[in-house]
């Protein structure tokens, strides 16, 4: 599976390009921060919270991917000690359900990727609720310094007099001026702040979402190996007329039938083993009824051989005895 880690690295050099452009704008921006620092700040604060939300998800898809390749190398007999988040019911299920081979029902495979898709999508509505707040912060800043514009305005209209002096109605014109000027410093620069974090950190999700995306599709095709096809085949006109339950239990007695099938097989090499023992033992019983002809045939030619050879085929008598005592305890030491 690909390594959600390397999106890491994309992100970790957005931040970086954007760093860069920070420092070479520091003086404009120094500016434009200290009209509105309580605003600014907050919308600050708004974007770190983003950027730490997004580079958290690349990790937490790399943990799933981890329990997943050790779930895929460890043995059928015993599950991964790490266990994962995201895929925590899917874990459970698989820990259910017999390895070997390990097959699952259209229903559960359809359950499993349900349950991740929304969780993948949960971990989403956090940064894209963070996109829309910094938006709203930096269109507050704009309204609320428009609104103190507005009444500076009206408030430079309704002071002046109808005197006759140009040169000092132009100088308190201007004097008066400075704080609408001030509000729409104020708008433009959490506009600018706003505007910018939300897109950087659209960025940042637009990264991640590609990174779960590529986690989910590659989850599809490894769990689409394991899945095992009804009779009615993909998207018959029947499974909707069937009840969930009745096609559970069909899934479940098809389940029985194939663990039946596997033990009749491995009973019926069993028994061919044991045929195959058999033969084998009575081949050997029959060239062991050979040697026996040939002892008697021996003893009985030691036996004519006369009186000085007598003491001898006796001593030969008592070891041919106790070879065949030997031979038939250990023939039936075979048998049982």
């Amino acid at each position: 599976m690909s390594q959600p880690i390397r999106v890491l690295a994309w992100m970790l050099a957005v931040l970086a390009l954007v760093a860069a452009l920070a420092v070479i704008m520091l003086g404009p921006l120094m500016q434009a921060f200290g009209a509105t620092p309580g605003f600014n700040a907050l919308i600050l604060a708004v974007f770190a919270v983003g950027i730490a939300v997004n580079l958290q998800q690349p990790l937490r898809l790399q943990r799933e991917v981890r329990w997943m390749e050790n779930f895929r190398r460890s043995a059928p007999d015993r599950m991964p000690t790490e266990s994962p988040i995201l895929l925590a019911p899917m874990a459970k299920m698989l820990g259910k359900t017999e390895r070997k081979p390990l097959s699952l029902s259209m229903a559960s495979t359809r359950t499993i990727l349900d349950s991740v898709y929304l969780r993948l999508e949960e971990q989403r509505d956090l940064s894209r609720y963070l996109i829309g707040l910094l938006i709203f912060l930096g269109l507050l800043g704009t309204f609320w310094g428009l609104l103190k514009t507005i009444g500076s305005v009206s408030d430079i209209i309704a002071g002046l007099s109808g005197g006759s002096d140009a040169v000092a109605m132009f100088e308190a014109l201007k004097d008066k001026l400075q704080q609408p000027l001030s509000g729409m410093a104020t708008s433009f620069s959490t506009s600018l702040f706003g505007l910018a974090g939300s897109l950087v950190i659209g960025l940042l999700d637009l990264l991640s979402g590609r990174a779960s995306n590529r986690f989910y599709n590659e989850l599809e095709e490894w769990l689409s190996g394991m899945t095992k096809l009804s009779a009615g085949g993909i998207g018959s006109e029947g499974d909707a007329s069937v009840p969930a339950y009745v096609q559970a239990l069909l899934e479940q007695t098809a389940d029985g039938l194939e663990r039946m099938q596997r033990a009749l097989l491995e009973s019926e090499r069993d028994r061919r083993a044991g045929t195959e023992q058999m033969g084998e033992l009575a081949e050997q019983l029959g060239r062991l009824n050979d040697t026996q002809a040939e002892l008697r045939t021996a003893l009985r030619a030691l036996a004519q051989g006369g009186g000085a050879q007598q003491g001898m085929s006796e001593d030969l008598r008592q070891e041919f005895r106790l070879l065949s005592r030997t031979i038939a305890a250990a023939v039936e030491h075979k048998r049982d």
